[in-house]
């Protein structure tokens, strides 16, 4: 019987599927390669979106920080030319009321009184003076009383002229100022009622 010797097909065998198995290897790395190769580019591309989108997002909001202070310079500016106007508006108001009340103190002050010294805070003025007697005093407070645009004379200090060695009663006392449309004014003035509205402020 004749003998057949099968180790070169055998050898031959091994290394073809050797190199089947290298050969499948390689490929499956080469794709793992390749797959890690694509999703690293696209978290790549993904941030790279993502920073543009935030650079973006800083612009815009460093654009609305200066709007902001814009805005801010702008409403601080209006509120100041308000103020200004209000203090305009009030000297513009107060001016007849000062010249009403210096008519109306000097219209007050009777004979043998003179005053030293006026000082006005608000609606409250004080004044000091010298007097003759302290009926003069007391003439000067009733005229107060029965003014238009002032009232309510308050006594604060007197010192008889026997105390003082002038000659004369030193005294200061307060009174308001009355705020009264001309309408009222001249109401008051003739005696009528003030209408509804035009009281003292």
């Amino acid at each position: 019987m004749a003998r057949i010797n099968l180790l070169p097909w055998r050898e031959a065998e091994r290394r073809r599927r050797q190199r089947n198995f290298f050969a499948a290897t390689a490929a499956a790395v080469a794709l793992v390669l390749l797959v890690g190769l694509g999703v690293r580019v696209q978290i790549d591309s993904m941030i790279a979106a993502q920073q543009s989108r935030n650079q973006l997002l800083e612009r815009e909001i460093a654009e609305l920080d200066q709007r902001i202070e814009k805005i801010e310079e702008l409403e601080e500016t209006k509120a100041n030319l308000l103020a200004r106007m209000d203090v305009i508006q009030q000297l513009q108001e107060s001016r007849p009321e000062v010249v009403h009340l210096f008519d109306e103190l000097v219209a007050s002050i009777p004979d043998g009184v003179f005053l030293t010294a006026v000082k006005q805070s608000g609606n409250q003025v004080q004044v000091e003076g010298r007097a003759q007697s302290n009926a003069r005093v007391s003439a000067f407070m009733r005229n107060i009383d029965a003014s238009t645009w002032i009232s309510k004379a308050k006594l604060l200090v007197i010192e008889n002229k026997d105390q003082t060695g002038t000659g004369f009663s030193h005294f200061r006392l307060s009174f308001e100022q009355q705020h009264l449309d001309p309408e009222a004014a001249e109401d008051r003035r003739a005696g009528l009622p003030s209408p509804p509205g035009a009281a003292p402020g």
